[in-house]
């Protein structure tokens, strides 16, 4: 399949309607019918503020960076965009044209 690969950065911390926004942001590609998204927390890192955030051993967490990832079609890449921005969250994105499959379909682990 050829479509669109979404990555959304967000800080840890970061809620949106009660929850944190890449919980928000899972679960609102899932009620748009997106087929899989993951999140995946970042070690240290900076965003457009240029404050650099890092994980050490006596800080307590919630200012790293998380990344929020979709492999989707065209169109749901869109609908989500669009989506996204009727609410009026304000987030960091990146839209890269990506193909995607499965080898062995059949096969099991």
């Amino acid at each position: 399949m050829r479509g669109t690969f979404l990555i959304f950065y967000v800080q840890e911390d970061r809620t949106r309607h009660g929850i944190l926004v890449y919980e928000w942001l899972l679960k609102h590609a899932r009620g748009l019918g997106l087929k899989g998204g993951s999140a995946v927390k970042a070690i240290a890192g900076f965003g457009r503020h240029g404050l650099i955030h890092a994980d050490h051993f006596i800080e307590l967490a919630g200012d790293l960076p998380v990344e929020v990832s979709f492999m989707a079609s065209d169109e749901e890449a869109d609908r989500l965009l669009a989506s996204i921005g009727s609410e009026g969250l304000s987030v960091f994105y990146v839209r890269i044209p990506a193909e995607c499959g499965v080898l062995n379909p059949e096969a099991h682990p």
